[in-house]
């Protein structure tokens, strides 16, 4: 059902009291956070793509059926636009919508199930882009908006803040993705592979699902993994990477560390979950280790781990390095292949 406003009360003027007309003492945190938000949208609406998809219809039909609608952002001039992989997995027609009235037959570069991401171009130049921010620098608590396509209606900016980071979500493939932001700008069916922006503009994460019927939980990529993911794609076509088997969250370390560790370790991974019969398992690692090293290099975030799993450890023996018991161990695993 849609109000609308009567037009029977006299007007009032933004940032005012009816009554004396002077200004509202938030009149000025509201005006520059008006601008702030005002001014992303100037700056990043160019860059989101309406993304319309069809599919092969199933049961031996001949023909295409309507597969949906998402969101997508340019990354390069010569036309290479970040999604999600689930907005283009199976599309027998990818079409790119740009906020011009332009319209583009899209081809697939590349997906990654793995993190819910995709690549696909559209051959055109001289674009407008969108550029990664560092989400390594983020902060609970900062702004964060989201630009998008839900429900079909086309670049639409809702805006919020981070609500928390470093969380594991299973993507709709059954596979678990790490690093990811939780925000509350409100995310709807259609801003999938939408940028999440902070308030320079810069594209922060990926948004990717939402938690129904709950409000206020959204979720994004984190923009580091986003933007290592697209570039391989671009490169390769795919992304090889080793998988230990565990889901983990990042933490910081408290004053209960033994002295000689406060120094050496600041932050790890809390493993909170082992895959049955994965390297993980058959390494002996245990629910409630914190993972603080790999072949002798620190391991502070889930961007870290990422980093070290890629192709040249699968299948190679490794070295983790945990904290147990408050106690430093060592646990020889072999990576298998992310498939």
């Amino acid at each position: 059902m849609v109000q609308f406003l009567s037009d029977t009360q006299p007007p009032q003027e933004a940032g005012y009291n009816s009554s004396s007309m002077t200004p509202h003492p938030d009149a000025g945190l509201l005006d520059a956070y008006s601008r702030t938000v005002a001014g992303v949208a100037k700056k990043i609406s160019d860059a989101v793509v309406h993304i319309k998809v069809d599919k092969v219809k199933r049961r031996g039909r001949q023909g295409f059926q309507p597969g949906g609608t998402g969101s997508g952002f340019i990354i390069s001039s010569d036309g290479y636009i970040v999604t999600n992989s689930h907005v283009v997995n199976g599309a027998s027609r990818i079409e790119a919508n740009l906020q011009d009235g332009r319209q583009y037959e899209a081809r697939l570069v590349g997906e990654d199930p793995a993190t819910d991401l995709a690549v696909v171009q559209i051959n055109a130049e001289n674009l407008s882009t969108a550029s990664f921010g560092d989400s390594a620098q983020l902060q609970v608590g900062q702004l964060a908006i989201a630009i998008g396509n839900p429900y079909g209606f086309q670049y639409t900016l809702t805006a919020g803040v981070v609500s928390a980071l470093g969380r594991t979500l299973r993507s709709e493939s059954g596979r678990l993705i790490d690093d990811v932001i939780q925000t509350d700008a409100a995310l709807n069916p259609g801003n999938s592979g939408g940028p999440l922006v902070d308030s320079h503009g810069q594209v922060i994460g990926v948004n990717t699902a939402v938690i129904l019927p709950a409000q206020g939980l959204c979720f994004a990529v984190a923009s580091n993994l986003a933007s290592f993911v697209a570039g391989k794609l671009i490169l390769e076509g795919k992304v090889r990477r080793g998988f230990i088997g565990i889901a983990g969250q990042m933490i910081r370390m408290n004053t209960a560390l033994p002295q000689q560790l406060k120094q050496e370790v600041m932050s790890g991974i809390l493993v909170q979950h082992i895959e049955p019969q994965g390297p993980a398992q058959q390494a002996g690692m245990q629910q409630g280790d914190i993972i603080i090293g790999f072949n002798s290099k620190p391991v502070h975030s889930i961007d870290d781990l990422h980093r070290y799993l890629n192709e040249s450890t699968i299948g190679q023996a490794c070295e983790l390095v945990i904290l147990r018991n408050r106690r430093k161990q060592r646990l020889r695993i072999v990576p298998g292949e992310l498939a």
